[in-house]
């Protein structure tokens, strides 16, 4: 059973949905469409949309194993705005300033909370750590 239509949003936002979903593989690689949508508040058809654009740019790429995506995330592809891209602004580090944000809201909820597994990855990477 398909889950209710996300609700609408008018206005701008900070990120674009290519970025949340991004975000949202970060955190699980082995997340299914339907739980992206849902996180990000998107139709799976637009979640398909976006991760083909992704896979089709080199930003990302999947392994099947059964019924299950493994996706795997280019880490050191620039980013596509020319501002971006001409500074040598990674998709690791798009991914480093979301985990810092992620944690940060973690520590005001729960001294205890790290940042999700995925992120923690993301960043050690974008740090030359991981």
């Amino acid at each position: 059973m398909r889950g209710a239509a996300p609700e609408p949003h008018t206005g701008w936002t900070f990120l674009t949905n290519h970025a949340r979903v991004l975000a949202a593989i970060a955190e699980d690689p082995n997340t299914r469409i339907r739980d992206i949508a849902a996180h990000c508040r998107l139709t799976e058809r637009a979640v398909q949309k976006i991760i083909s654009d992704l896979e089709q740019d080199g930003y990302l790429s999947h392994t099947r194993q059964g019924r299950t995506n493994t996706y795997r995330i280019e880490q050191g592809v620039p980013l596509r705005h020319p501002a971006e891209a001409e500074a040598g602004v990674t998709v690791a580090e798009l991914l480093s300033v979301l985990a810092r944000h992620d944690a940060q809201r973690g520590t005001h909820e729960s001294d205890d909370a790290p940042a999700p597994a995925g992120r923690r990855d993301a960043l050690a990477s974008a740090r030359g750590t991981g």
